[in-house]
């Protein structure tokens, strides 16, 4: 019998990182610059290939975090798989996108092939003429809408307050994640009916003005029972 003549294709394995986190009551996504072609100074997520064939994929997406923009100790999570034909000129690479969502992150470091590492405002790069490399804005979107669908069925949005908090803070964190603004009554009600997101805490806060708000601190819950839904 002939040897068999079918080889299979020559695939590369990458992994691409959607890190987000607020800053100024904006919600940002983590970019470089690329300091290399393909897309030689264009805005990308940090990423990179596997560094050899044992490397395993989220380590893989941890080692290149911190290669690319000095960060670590964040927590990831698998978000998808990219690999469509021509999302990559250098041939066929598919891509393990990996989401962090945390609050308080540091100032990045650019590093290896990045010139330079930044925050970026999600609003910037969602918005229409906005250019990335490779399929990063897809990615992004992808990422964002992970994010807040989190916040929807999640206590998620207190990591990013203070130990003790009011409701209006709380909503800020919403309204940045989501994009939209939120009738004061009805966030209040919906946050009130999901059972152990929120106590109540301490003394109320006097503001300079206006009237004193009570405060809160996350609750023991994780999963919201009934979800915050978006409007």
């Amino acid at each position: 019998m002939p040897d068999d003549p079918w080889q299979p294709p020559r695939i590369l394995l990458a992994v691409d990182l959607v890190i987000l986190t607020l800053r100024a009551a904006r919600l940002h996504v983590l970019l470089v610059n690329r300091g290399i072609d393909p897309f030689r100074g264009a805005l990308a997520l940090p990423g990179g290939f596997l560094a050899d064939e044992h490397e395993d994929i989220e380590a893989a997406a941890r080692r290149e975090l911190a290669e690319e923009a000095g960060l670590s100790g964040v927590h990831l999570e698998p978000l998808g798989v990219y690999g469509e034909p021509g999302r990559d000129p250098r041939g066929r690479v598919v891509s393990v996108a990996h989401l962090a969502i945390a609050p308080r992150l540091p100032e990045p470091v650019a590093g290896t092939d990045a010139v330079h590492a930044s925050w970026t405002p999600v609003d910037d790069i969602l918005a229409p003429g906005a250019e990335l490399a490779f399929d990063h804005r897809r990615i992004i979107v992808d990422g964002v809408e992970r994010a807040r669908a989190k916040l929807e069925h999640t206590a998620l949005a207190t990591a990013f307050c203070a130990e003790s908090f009011t409701i209006s803070e709380l909503q800020q964190v919403y309204e940045a994640v989501w994009g939209v603004r939120l009738d004061p009554r009805n966030f209040y009600r919906k946050v009130q009916g999901a059972r152990g997101f929120i106590v109540a805490v301490g003394p109320m806060r006097k503001p300079s003005n206006g009237r004193p708000a009570r405060l809160f601190k996350a609750g023991p819950v994780h999963v919201l029972t009934p979800p915050m839904t978006r409007p």
